[in-house]
């Protein structure tokens, strides 16, 4: 059976991480991206390489209708879905709360959380038995900093996470009984291109230290607690928030 699978955000980091393994593992892959094709195509590169199948999808998934038309390509070019990682995400400049404008705001809400309940309401229309599919799996991307708050940083990326959590409880529950199930991953201090792009480059390094494994993870360690969910091998598992965050 040919096993479909979107990662959002697919182009770097977890999200590529995350592509790849399913890969190995015999999904095909569509790789998400919004604006850097290259990075995608690499991706795409790398799996058919290997003997995979993938495709690259652009799509900013705050965007309603770019998002029903990344759907509607993947339709015709893959058939009908049975995976989603919601990976895409962004953080911003580290601020303080009295700091934010709205416009910030809007936009890692926007993107982490209403990108991640479009995208997902789309696959459970294409899973569901409700709605005719075959059951699925859906894996949130989520943080830590749900659970820590991340204080003088971004507590809007950690507000955005918490939604996420909730999202995904919640979800897991209504479609439980249809064949798909829901899980989320709370990565802590990966290393990634994220960090750089909250104007800290450093970070993983900066605050290893507390973390009890004294060591920052790395995208292909969560890749795998995510295709893990996403496998058979996780068939009674839904409803978890799975930790990856070296004790932290």
């Amino acid at each position: 059976m040919n096993k479909v699978l979107l990662v959002t955000g697919g182009s770097r980091g977890i999200g590529a991480a995350t592509a790849l393994l399913a890969a190995q593992q015999g999904w095909t892959v569509a790789v998400n991206y919004t604006a850097n094709s290259l990075a995608a195509d690499e991706v795409v590169r790398q799996i058919r390489s290997a003997g995979g199948n993938a495709i690259a999808v652009q799509a900013d998934v705050a965007d309603e209708a770019q998002v029903m038309r990344m759907y509607e390509h993947i339709d015709a070019k893959l058939g009908r879905l049975s995976g989603l990682v919601n990976n895409a995400g962004v953080v911003d400049v580290y601020a303080r709360v009295a700091d934010m404008s709205v416009a910030r705001l809007k936009r890692m809400f926007d993107i982490n959380v209403m990108g991640s309940l479009i995208c997902a309401r789309e696959a459970v229309r294409r899973m569901s038995t409700r709605y005719g599919g075959e059951g699925g799996s859906i894996v949130n991307v989520s943080s830590a900093a749900s659970r820590l708050g991340s204080p003088g940083q971004y507590v809007d990326y950690a507000s955005a996470k918490g939604a996420i959590d909730a999202f995904t409880l919640g979800l897991a529950k209504e479609v439980a009984a249809e064949g798909v199930r829901v899980n989320a991953v709370r990565p802590g201090l990966i290393d990634t291109e994220i960090h750089a792009s909250g104007g800290l480059p450093d970070r993983v390094k900066d605050l290893q230290h507390l973390v009890p494994m004294q060591r920052g993870g790395t995208a292909d360690e969560v890749a795998q607690s995510i295709v893990w969910l996403l496998s058979d091998a996780a068939s009674y598992t839904t409803m978890s928030l799975i930790d990856v965050s070296g004790g932290r």
